[in-house]
C-alpha cells in the first residue's frame, strides 16, 4: 500500500510547538489592516493554536 503524501499547503501553514501543539497564524491580518484596532492587529501578529478535529485532520496532512 502507498505510503501518505503530506499535503504541501498545510506543510507550509501550520508548524508544530516543541510542546507539541499545532500553531497557525490569523487569517485576513494584511487585509484591510488601516481600519483595524491596534489591539487586533497585535493579536493577529501572534500565533494560536489548533484543537479537536481540525488538529487531527491536519495532523494526517502534515504527516507528524
Amino acid at each position: 500500500m502507498p505510503k501518505q503524501k503530506t499535503h504541501s499547503a498545510a506543510k507550509k501553514r501550520f508548524k508544530r510547538s516543541k510542546s507539541g501543539k499545532l500553531l497557525h497564524h490569523m487569517s485576513n491580518y494584511v487585509h484591510k489592516s488601516l481600519k483595524k484596532r491596534p489591539k487586533a492587529k497585535r493579536q493577529a501578529r501572534a500565533q494560536k493554536e489548533l484543537r479537536g478535529g481540525q488538529e487531527k485532520k491536519i495532523t494526517r496532512m502534515i504527516g507528524k
